[in-house]
């Protein structure tokens, strides 16, 4: 067993095999990992937001799907992880909160995850599963030795995809 990387909200972090890289909470948030399943390095990133264009005070790149996934990739890739060779897993993007009419706030988490794919897409990074969107939190684990990921909720039995 290798240790256990902790990533927090609006973070992001690389991981070598035998470590296993977390981040716990994700609401509306998304969990991006990327994986080569041949150096097996990877790299999970705890996005909280869809695009940092929007933003003016936006110092934090983790924190937005469009940056945040462009830094991952650096870092993987800087870790000796081929970009050619990359996949992608996502998680996370739940609606949490019932919100009356066509407002923005209660639907964070489905633009999180749509912007996570446009972004991967854009990269050319395939993306080979993912678990997203209906209405609880979800605490991700991606084990960097099998490139597994994953997926704990309340309640449920854990999900790996």
């Amino acid at each position: 067993m290798g240790e256990v990387i902790k990533v927090g909200m609006a973070d992001l972090n690389v991981c070598k095999n035998p470590d296993i890289i977390t981040t716990l909470g994700l609401g509306s948030c998304i969990g991006i990992a990327l994986y080569d399943p041949v150096t097996k390095i990877g790299g999970l990133a705890h996005i909280m937001l869809p695009d940092s264009t929007k933003m003016r005070n936006n110092s934090n790149i983790a924190k937005f799907a469009d940056t945040g996934i462009e830094e991952l990739l650096k870092r993987v890739i800087k870790e000796g992880a081929s970009k050619t060779r990359l996949v992608a897993k996502i998680a996370g993007g739940a609606k949490m909160f019932e919100v009356s009419g066509l407002s923005d706030i209660g639907n964070v988490g489905l633009r999180n995850a749509e912007a996570s794919k446009a972004k991967l897409k854009e990269l050319g990074i395939r993306l080979v599963a993912e678990d997203t969107g209906l209405n609880y939190g979800r605490t991700v684990e991606l084990h960097c030795d099998t490139g597994e990921y994953y997926i704990k909720s309340v309640g449920k039995p854990i999900k790996i995809i």
